[in-house]
């Protein structure tokens, strides 16, 4: 059986670590597209990688390009391509730059790979995946956005990290935008089946979720120059896996709601049952006043950034 195709829409630092993923889990073939000042370097990384099969024990052909003719029939899409997030630049000063990046890119995906399962990490995240599928017009279930594993992911790393415990024990879901509104739920969290409330008090729970809501504004202050990447890159990953081996994993993913939550037509982080169908089923957690409350806020951000994005396309 023929292995299967990811194409990977941007060749920098979450690229790089989303190729060497795919190829360590055998997921399949790995292409890399960059705009064609950048074709050497990713031609280079993706040389350096294969050059690296032997020593892993992994078999994928690992190939960069700037031609977008390469990624023709590719089963996954991951969408990187854009400026990264800058110390003191927010989310939305991204949009104007990007929302010209991804106008580009999503016409070339709809040329070339009209079946694939895209996942966009592109930032401002939920505006970016809703314009990707507005100009595609893919089916809402082939085109989500990654934000909520990755929130998710850092929620529970900051708990595990808080209590001393194996993070394999933390069980946590954060909902809403890819940002400084995203909707923490310790209501819900649980560690070896224990509720967190039983384990940490209030006030540690409140910091943790504050720190989860700005994770990735202290990791772009930290480096000084650029955004975090070993953590989204994975977060991606786990879910083009998903897709590709019919896991159907429950995870956080930006998805279009079309009545869910009361929210229709806007892509928001929700828990989501991903397969072979794409984005099979989004599953309604049952929310209390405060929460619901915390979602609007946070979908009322999304709508903000909306408005932008259909001015621009």
């Amino acid at each position: 059986m023929a292995r299967k195709k990811i194409a990977l829409i941007g060749g920098g630092q979450i690229g790089g670590i989303m190729a060497l993923l795919t190829a360590q889990k055998q997921l399949g073939d790995v292409v890399m597209l960059d705009i064609p000042e950048m074709e050497g370097m990713v031609k280079g990384k993706m040389l350096d990688m294969a050059e690296g099969t032997a020593v892993g024990g992994y078999d994928a052909n690992m190939t960069g390009t700037s031609n977008y003719a390469d990624i023709e029939g590719a089963d996954v899409v991951i969408i990187t391509a854009g400026l990264p997030r800058k110390p003191g630049m927010t989310r939305d000063d991204l949009l104007d730059i990007n929302v010209k990046i991804i106008t580009n890119v999503a016409n070339q995906v709809k040329k070339y790979c009209p079946n694939a399962f895209c996942i966009i990490v592109t930032n401002p995240l939920d505006s970016m995946v809703y314009a990707f599928r507005k100009i595609t017009g893919f089916s809402k279930n082939m085109v989500c956005g990654m934000a909520g594993v990755l929130d998710s992911s850092r929620f529970r790393s900051f708990i595990a990290m808080e209590l001393n415990v194996s993070v394999e024990d933390v069980a946590a879901t954060v909902l809403g935008g890819h940002g400084p509104t995203m909707v923490p739920l310790p209501r819900l969290t649980t560690v070896g089946g224990i509720p967190l409330t039983e384990l940490m008090d209030a006030e540690t729970i409140e910091a943790i979720s504050k720190r989860t809501r700005a994770a990735g504004t202290e990791i772009v202050k930290l480096l000084g120059n650029g955004s975090a990447f070993f953590s989204p890159a994975a977060s991606a990953i786990e879910m083009a896996n998903s897709y590709l081996l019919d896991k159907k994993r429950v995870l956080p993913v930006a998805a279009l709601l079309e009545g869910e939550y009361g929210i229709n037509n806007y892509y928001l982080g929700v828990p989501a049952v991903i397969g072979a169908g794409g984005v099979e089923k989004i599953i309604e957690v049952k929310l209390n006043d405060d929460e619901q409350a915390l979602l609007q806020v946070s979908l009322d951000a999304v709508k903000g950034a909306i408005v932008d994005v259909d001015e621009r396309i």
